[in-house]
């Protein structure tokens, strides 16, 4: 094709997608400036923000799509900032793109909300909620990852993720990593430093990310429950009362006592379980607590994950065991939990298939 007409390289800049909001540059109108001097094209793109991370990534899909133009010798990229008018223009133009799951929200309404519960902490719910939001990705659905457990946040570093979120006239744009919106309260701390927030906070944080907070259309929002049955648990079934609650233990009796706890937060709240998933099966902990508490619950088994030190080691170095080694054991079990919840895509209308007594 020959470069004759402005057309071919707005066709061609079609192509570059902002690698945050995940939209072409031509429709989020931030093309400032195209010209064409011979063989030489210089494209000028309005940022969102000024000292944008990712303008690598910019300059690497302009120089394909463009650059790969018959005609084209030399391809400048060039770059301004949105004033604060085309900014909100931007955020009008893409809540206006998702139908509002409940009022005030910010999620779709077609976005699936799988909870990622357990009764305590230290059953591996974190490392395996990650794992299966990056199963899910592989799946080749659009997933973000929401990391609720405000006091014990670990999300961001089990994904390796350092970028920040962007503030787009009061509209937060969650970073992208290894193919996951994620959102934690971990972006907007410094370093390690601890939470000691009450619960209106801890309500109030979960609100905005939920409300504020641009996810997109979602297939999929995998959300990080914290253990237990606290106000985070409780503030979740209010504003997302048809979430799906799938609930995490380890084999031994002890976790599946607790476990029935997360079980009857969700059923209290106008959440739906879906099915029990035991993790760190083996010689350690033993087998059969996850087919022995699903029976109980009278809920499906999803699955029973292998006790593996790569599944820590590779939390550890930032990339999920199901996207560094996808052949491995453990990974294959954690992808057919991950399809085992696809399965279960469209639930029967209806709470708990097992009706559960009320404690006090």
């Amino acid at each position: 094709m020959e470069l004759r007409t402005r057309d071919a390289i707005l066709e061609a800049l079609s192509r570059v997608i902002d690698p945050e909001l995940r939209k072409p540059v031509t429709e989020l109108d931030m093309v400032r400036d195209v010209a064409v001097d011979g063989g030489r094209v210089d494209v000028t793109i309005a940022l969102t923000v000024a000292g944008c991370p990712l303008r690598n990534s910019f300059e690497d899909q302009v120089r394909q799509h463009v650059g790969g133009l018959d005609g084209v010798e030399t391809v400048q990229l060039h770059f301004d900032v949105m004033t604060p008018e085309e900014r909100g223009v931007l955020t009008t133009k893409l809540r206006g793109g998702t139908e509002p799951r409940g009022e005030g929200l910010s999620l779709d309404a077609r976005t699936r909300v799988i909870a990622v519960c357990s009764g305590k902490g230290g059953v591996g719910k974190s490392t395996l909620t990650t794992n299966i939001a990056a199963a899910l990705v592989a799946r080749g659905e659009q997933v973000g990852l929401l990391d609720a457990d405000v006091y014990g946040f670990s999300i961001p570093h089990m994904l390796a993720a350092t970028e920040k979120p962007i503030v787009i006239d009061k509209m937060i744009v969650p970073p992208v990593k290894q193919g996951l919106k994620l959102m934690s309260i971990g972006f907007f701390l410094d370093e390690n430093k601890p939470i000691m927030w009450r619960g209106p906070m801890l309500h109030r944080a979960l609100e905005q990310f939920l409300k504020d907070v641009h996810w997109g259309q979602l297939d999929t929002l995998v959300v990080d429950m914290p253990p237990g049955t606290g106000d985070v648990a409780i503030s979740l079934g209010q504003m997302l009362p048809r979430a799906e609650v799938v609930v995490v233990t380890t084999p031994q009796p002890l976790a599946q006592e607790v476990a029935i706890r997360a079980a009857l937060m969700a059923n209290q709240t106008g959440m739906r379980l879906v099915g029990v998933v035991e993790n760190m099966a083996g010689e350690v902990f033993g087998t059969g607590g996850g087919a022995a508490l699903a029976q109980e619950l009278g809920v499906p088994l999803l699955g029973s994950v292998s006790l593996d030190p790569r599944v820590r080691e590779q939390g550890d170095a930032g990339e999920p065991l199901v996207s560094a080694d996808p052949d491995a054991p453990a990974a294959q079990e954690i992808q057919a939990v991950a399809d085992r919840i696809a399965e279960l895509r469209k639930p029967e209308p209806g709470g708990f298939v097992k009706s559960l007594p009320l404690v006090s």
